[in-house]
């Protein structure tokens, strides 16, 4: 097993906390249309939108059998975890809906059959059954914070593989220098109008293959609920949320690098790097403070979320990069 490395942080536990979501009067009437908001999911009474419990699913294949993972001791948190029903009712994925409250909404994908395909600059593409690549990898739990760019957070116990573990797999060239990841999800109800769909993140090759950086395949020692990118997504705690793409069906060693969903969208607020710093706003809103999701408080936003000593190194060299963007 492997050493504990409190990297900045000390741990009191690892129990979650009773206290339900707090939820802003702004994203409360813009999931409801009603004209007076109250906090805590317990009690606002958004029907249909929300999932109170995880349905049991005929598509969740082997990965029942290999759950729960052992947690890796490694990666421990200074905050407790973030209750699964709040985890699980308040989620951006933009193919199933803007609100945040698209639990339901998202059980739409079929996330059954679901390949993953490795192709680029690769010594031989590859195009694996989940089922498949999950067997060949060894699952761990890992508790990450998790920072939105919308100045939201949460602390999520994921169970998944280290993304050096596929790029191992890949055998990518010496030529690749970026990884692309693109969205298996083709037809949300959410997906149209002006949006560059599907949805596309990237990483260089040094961000892919540093030690934080994790495919999940499950939340909670659970299979992933479907709202949270199943059946397989990144986490890449460092950066704003939106980086993590959800649902991942192709990954691409390439050149050049990628230009991302939110880059085409609006690259001004918006880049491909996306690293968490308190001291760089966001061009509408303040990136200093962030809300604890399950706390109803708010706390300071640490460099890099808190994971400086893991990955400030990838960037000291770097000029004239809008690394924070």
């Amino acid at each position: 097993m492997m050493p504990i490395r409190r990297r900045g942080w000390e741990i009191k536990d690892n129990e979650a906390t009773p206290e339900t979501v707090f939820l802003n009067r702004r994203a409360f009437m813009s999931a409801t249309g009603a004209a007076a908001a109250v906090g805590g999911l317990g009690t606002i009474g958004l029907g249909s939108a929300l999932m109170t419990t995880r349905p049991a699913r005929a598509d969740d294949g082997v990965l029942p059998s290999l759950l729960p993972a052992k947690r890796n001791e490694a990666y421990v948190l200074d905050r407790s975890l973030t209750p699964q029903k709040d985890n699980e009712n308040y989620n951006n994925f933009y193919e199933f809906g803007t609100s945040k409250y698209v639990a339901r909404a998202a059980q739409e994908l079929k996330s059954r059959p679901w390949t993953v395909k490795i192709d680029g600059l690769v010594a031989k593409p590859l195009e694996l059954d989940f089922d498949d690549l999950v067997r060949k990898v060894a699952l761990e739990e890992r508790l990450y914070r998790h920072r939105c760019v919308e100045a939201w957070s949460m602390t999520i116990p994921w169970t998944g593989f280290p993304l050096a573990a596929l790029v191992a797999l890949a055998n990518p060239t010496s030529g690749a220098k970026y990884v692309q990841f693109e969205t298996g999800v083709q037809d949300g109800p959410g997906m149209g109008g002006f949006y560059p769909w599907p949805y596309t993140e990237g990483l260089t090759m040094a961000e892919a293959n540093n030690e934080l950086a994790f495919l999940a395949v499950g939340t909670y020692g659970k299979v992933m609920a479907k709202q949270n990118g199943a059946p397989i997504r990144l986490a890449v705690p460092w950066k704003y949320g939106f980086k993590s793409i959800k649902s991942i069906s192709r990954i691409s060693f390439v050149k050049d690098r990628p230009q991302t969903f939110w880059e085409q969208l609006q690259s001004s607020e918006y880049g491909f790097w996306a690293n968490v710093n308190p001291a760089v706003s966001h061009p509408r809103w303040s990136q200093a403070q962030e809300r604890v999701l399950g706390t109803g408080k708010e706390a300071p936003t640490l460099i890099y979320n808190g994971y400086g000593q893991y990955v400030a190194d990838l960037y000291k060299d770097m000029k004239g990069e809008q690394l924070f963007m």
